[in-house]
C-alpha cells in the first residue's frame, strides 16, 4: 500500500513542475515602464508649458501708456528677486487728494533716472504685463522710461 500523502505535496520520487516564469518583457514590466515614461512626459510637458507661458507673458504686453505725477516712494525690494518698486502721486487738481499709482522698474538705468527725478513732476511710460509671478515684479506695471515735465 502507498504511504498517505499530505494535500499540496507530491509523493516521494515524483517531480512537480513549477509555474512558468514570466519572460523579461512581460506585460507587467512593460506597463510599469509605460507608466513611468508617461509620468516623466507629463512633468516635462508641464514644465515646458509653464516656461512658454512665462516667455510669452514677459515679451507681450497687455497695454502700454503714460502716467504723470510726482514719485513719492521708490525702493529696491524683494527677498530673493530684487526689483525697484515705486509710487507715483497723481493729482488732477491742486489741493485734491492724489491717486496713488504703484509701478515696478526692472532696468537699473531707468531706476537711476527715476531716483534723479524724485520731487519733480514726471511722466512714466509703462507696459502692463499680466499674470506673472511676483519674482519678476510686485506690480503688473513696468516702467520703461521716465521724463521730467514742467508743472
Amino acid at each position: 500500500m502507498a504511504p498517505p500523502t499530505v494535500p499540496g505535496t507530491a509523493p516521494a520520487g515524483t517531480h512537480v513542475p513549477s509555474p512558468p516564469a514570466r519572460p523579461a518583457g512581460s506585460w507587467g514590466a512593460r506597463a510599469g515602464r509605460r507608466l513611468r515614461n508617461l509620468v516623466i512626459l507629463a512633468v516635462v510637458a508641464a514644465v515646458a508649458l509653464a516656461a512658454l507661458y512665462v516667455f510669452v507673458a514677459l515679451n507681450w504686453s497687455y497695454s502700454t501708456g503714460e502716467r504723470a505725477g510726482y514719485v513719492q516712494k521708490f525702493s529696491k525690494k524683494g527677498w530673493i528677486c530684487k526689483t525697484w518698486e515705486g509710487e507715483l502721486a497723481m493729482a488732477n487738481l491742486p489741493g485734491a487728494m492724489p491717486e496713488i499709482y504703484t509701478f515696478s522698474v526692472r532696468d537699473d538705468a531707468v531706476a537711476a533716472q527715476v531716483n534723479e527725478s524724485m520731487g519733480s513732476r514726471v511722466v512714466l511710460t509703462y507696459e502692463q504685463h499680466l499674470g506673472l509671478p511676483s519674482c519678476f515684479a510686485e506690480t503688473e506695471y513696468w516702467v520703461e522710461s521716465v521724463r521730467r515735465v514742467q508743472p
